[in-house]
């Protein structure tokens, strides 16, 4: 059942070691708390990256609630997750953007996509997960999801942490305590906590030495302060978001299209990540949750949003607390779709500092990329074999970067989707390359 929840022990108390699985729930005010760790943790990417790419990033995180609990009951409950924006499409969009797109244009564009997404997923789940291990068997699975944690290291040191290092690392070494130290439910809302330390130490520390001389958001180096609540006083407690339908160009289609591949793999890496770490076979559900996603991007796209993915900061989250009940996704579903119709309460949770977000994104995606190396250590990688060490180490390379590939004069295949590219056909072309050696044949 995607809903109801067994009360895990007596609703309370957390031994160490201890996990909340799926299909548990702690006492509701507990849930909420996690509830609310997940918004924060997904809330950045979901709301910038829109913004990116020149969408409503109101809109984005209210579809983002209702992608999550359509994701939820398609897969049945069985893969906590949350959806939300997706950073894939920034450069395919900029380039429709610079060919004289508009925003319908991008959202028809991204609406076809999950379509094929869709298709690929019911594909999956119809053929048998057997395909999808021939396809991502555990060194492209492992290494996907570590190309996927550390691929996002540049976000935490270029965009985030520059902006306030004393500040990010303070926050980073204080939520080490929370999450590595504290017992019990408050060692489980650790990432929640250093969160709100971080927003704290930057307030206090506007108030006792004043502003800042840094990189804002822009990326422009000026003086600010570190906390800036102007938008929450200026933005209104209720609106509507803008609507509008999608429009089909072929052309902008085509752009979006070789995206589909790197989602796959996304979905794969985070679903076997989430299987890692609850300890639950969840290869029957592989398809639905590539499904899911698919018609999740559908639905956000048909009125204006952006296309959705699942997140690596929740997983990280998760991995943070050992609570996976998915009762905790459906609390942030619900709150980010509060939140979408309130524009006060979307600028409070942006403005939390850039500098607190590097603190913290350090951690998560550390974590994420290290779920990677468990996965190759558990399946008994043997990385003396070429075939597994050349491709491996060169996509991983490849999302840390970030390289970039050019396409056109637009657009270029980067980052984590260029990585998870070279991992998975330069995995594939070796072997196969390999396998007619064996034979007798040559090339």
């Amino acid at each position: 059942m995607a809903l109801g929840w067994k009360v895990h022990g007596d609703g309370k108390n957390l031994t160490p070691g201890e996990v909340v699985r799926p299909d548990e729930r702690l006492s509701w005010p507990r849930m909420v708390g996690f509830g609310a760790q997940h918004v924060i943790a997904m809330f950045g990417a979901t709301f910038v990256f829109p913004l990116l790419m020149g969408l409503d990033p109101n809109l984005a995180v209210m579809m983002s609630g209702v992608a999550t609990i359509v994701f939820l009951l398609i897969v049945r409950g069985k893969i906590p997750s949350y959806v939300g924006s997706s950073a894939s499409f920034v450069g395919a969009v900029v380039a429709i953007r610079a060919a004289g797109g508009d925003s319908a244009t991008v959202t028809g564009a991204l609406l076809v996509v999950g379509v094929v997404l869709a298709l690929c997923g019911l594909a999956i789940h119809r053929l048998g997960v057997q395909i999808i291990h021939r396809i991502f068997p555990p060194v492209v699975t492992g290494g996907v999801v570590m190309l996927i944690g550390f691929g996002m290291a540049y976000v935490a040191a270029d965009v985030y942490w520059p902006q306030d290092p004393w500040v990010a690392l303070i926050t980073m070494l204080a939520t080490f305590v929370f999450v590595g130290v504290f017992r019990g439910f408050l060692g489980r809302i650790g990432i929640l906590l250093g969160l709100i330390f971080g927003f704290v130490l930057s307030w206090v520390w506007d108030r006792v030495g004043g502003k800042i001389h840094s990189p804002g958001a822009d990326g422009v180096v000026a003086d600010h302060f570190r906390v800036n609540l102007d938008k929450v006083a200026e933005a209104d407690w209720f609106g509507l978001p803008t609507l509008h339908g999608p429009v089909f160009e072929v052309s902008a289609i085509v752009l979006v299209l070789p995206v589909v591949i790197a989602l796959i793999a996304e979905n794969v890496g985070h679903v076997k990540a989430v299987g890692e770490m609850t300890g639950a076979d969840v290869d029957g559900y592989l398809g639905r949750a590539v499904m899911a996603d698919g018609i999740g991007t559908v639905v956000a796209t048909s009125v204006g949003g952006p296309a959705t993915t699942t997140y690596a900061e929740n997983i990280g989250v998760m991995a943070a607390t050992r609570v996976y009940s998915t009762a905790a996704y459906y609390i942030a579903a619900i709150i980010a779709i509060l939140f979408g119709l309130s524009p006060k309460f979307g600028e409070l949770i942006a403005a939390t500092p850039n500098g607190v977000l590097g603190g913290v994104t350090t951690i998560l995606y550390g974590m994420i990329g290290l779920l990677g190396a468990k996965m190759w250590i558990e399946n008994k990688v043997d990385f003396a074999q070429p075939v597994n060490m050349v491709p491996t180490g060169a996509g991983i390379i490849c999302a840390i970067g970030p390289v970039a590939l050019p396409i056109s004069g637009t657009f270029a295949l980067s980052g984590i989707a260029l990585g998870t590219v070279v991992l998975l056909f330069g995995y594939h072309a070796l072997r196969a390359i390999n396998a007619r050696r064996a034979r007798g044949g040559s090339w």
